[in-house]
């Protein structure tokens, strides 16, 4: 039998929408990183789930819109430098800490981000 896929294990999509809707609560709040996106968050929320549904697993809907996500390039316009990368991990990392999910499948998902965030940083 075929092991489940980590978006399979945590509940699908409703897990990565609540997700990534915690992190942006904060988001919306913070000095450095609220500059960074537009006025409107509800594109760069529903892009983050997309992705993160698919990275992990699910309906592959944000490559069918978006194309490859090429997360360094997108990126690109946005000066990340330490204190950036910092404030998203943090954010992010608030928003795992509440998630109810088994603790293996936390520290997946907390190794891929950080190495997601670490990656992304420019400056």
């Amino acid at each position: 039998m075929a092991e489940l896929s980590l978006y399979e294990r945590v509940g699908g999509t409703p897990f990565f929408v609540a997700l990534v809707e915690r992190f942006y609560d904060a988001v919306a709040h913070d000095e450095i990183l609220r500059p960074m996106y537009p006025d409107d968050l509800a594109a760069s929320k529903r892009h983050l789930a997309m992705f993160l549904v698919q990275y992990w697993g699910g309906p592959t809907t944000y490559a069918d819109e978006r194309g490859h996500p090429r997360l360094r390039m997108r990126h690109a316009p946005f000066v990340i430098d330490a204190d950036a990368r910092d404030a998203w991990l943090r954010h992010m990392g608030d928003a795992v800490a509440t998630a109810s999910m088994a603790p293996e499948d936390r520290e997946e998902l907390e190794r891929y981000l950080e190495m997601a965030a670490h990656q992304l940083r420019n400056a």
